[in-house]
């Protein structure tokens, strides 16, 4: 099975000295993203995630403190996350609810270490990181996505793509998710003596799904017996971690999930801090989706067509 190329002695070396004195070696602080990117396709549920240096025509986000301190090039991280919609039956014991499923790809393409076919260990780790943290943490009401009652309803499907690799793969892979689901459009239904009628989207205006909360993964990892904490580790980094904490939460602060699969032990406190600062952080990325998310919208809708069409379908 193909593996990542290891760090060498000399650069194993190199970068724990570095954290010693404070220093990451593309000049982050400790606590800081790369810069993020976030932008849609042309059409709904489609969310392009970029950690780090993206091309020049598109505009990053940066959620450092400072521009000052942020580097020229960061190494970059791409993930793209897809959203489709089906109408299909409920599950038997699930006759109120709709269907939401999350399946993750990693192709050659972002790394020599992912094979076609076969999945790996990092592989089922995500879709498992990602499984709690968006579909059961109830973060898209499934009841919502109930057409009629034991017989129709929504099946929603996100798609993660990751085209290129570099660390941060819970976290961009979330970013994404939550992005698209919600850029996502479903077409409108309506239903009249038990016959169920879909219209296109020329026919009506699509509806957005109905989200509870928006939970965003950040991934600590850990360093000289987990006295130096770093945010977004990149992937030269994550590999000479001696180990990583995924904390999902939200906006309003409540964290859904906290995973530490292994790695050195770490002091409550210093624990607790540890989430502290990763609530901060998803505020903070939280609001790099909310304005991309403007931005699309004005660029897709720049007369208001939209906001006419809803008052026809109303009527």
């Amino acid at each position: 099975m193909p593996r990542e190329a290891e760090p060498s002695l000399n650069e194993r070396a190199f970068v724990l000295k570095a954290l010693r004195e404070n220093i990451r070696v593309d000049g982050r602080a400790f606590d800081a993203f790369r810069d993020i990117s976030v932008t849609f396709g042309d059409e709904y549920g489609v969310a392009d995630v970029r950690l780090g240096k993206t091309r020049s025509e598109t505009s990053n986000l940066s959620l450092s403190s400072s521009s000052a301190a942020t580097p020229e090039y960061s190494p970059a991280h791409r993930v793209l996350a897809r959203i489709s919609a089906e109408v299909t039956q409920p599950f038997p014991d699930r006759k109120f609810d709709g269907i939401f499923t999350i399946t993750t790809e990693l192709s050659p393409m972002a790394s020599p270490a992912f094979e076609v076919g076969r999945q790996t260990d990092q592989e089922t780790l995500l879709s498992r990181l990602l499984e709690k943290a968006v579909r059961r943490s109830n973060a898209l009401d499934t009841e919502a996505l109930c057409i009629v009652a034991g017989q129709k309803c929504w099946n929603v499907r996100a798609d993660v793509h990751v085209l290129d690799y570099d660390g941060g793969l819970v976290d961009a892979s979330c970013v994404a998710v939550i992005a698209a689901l919600q850029h996502f459009r479903r077409p409108d239904v309506r239903v009249e003596g038990g016959e169920v009628t879909v219209y296109t989207l020329a026919e009506r205006v699509p509806v957005p799904l109905a989200m509870l909360h928006h939970p965003l993964c950040v991934t600590l990892s850990f360093f000289h017996g987990g006295e130096v904490i770093l945010v977004d580790a990149t992937l030269q980094e994550q590999q000479i971690s001696e180990g990583e904490m995924v904390v999902t939460a939200n906006k309003h602060g409540e964290v859904c999930q906290i995973a530490k699969l292994g790695g050195v032990p770490t002091d409550a406190l210093m624990l607790l801090g540890a989430v502290e600062m990763a609530v901060a952080k998803v505020t903070r990325v939280g609001d790099v989706i909310s304005k991309a998310l403007e931005e699309n919208a004005q660029k897709m809708n720049p007369g208001g067509i939209l906001a006419e069409l809803s008052a026809e379908n109303e009527r």
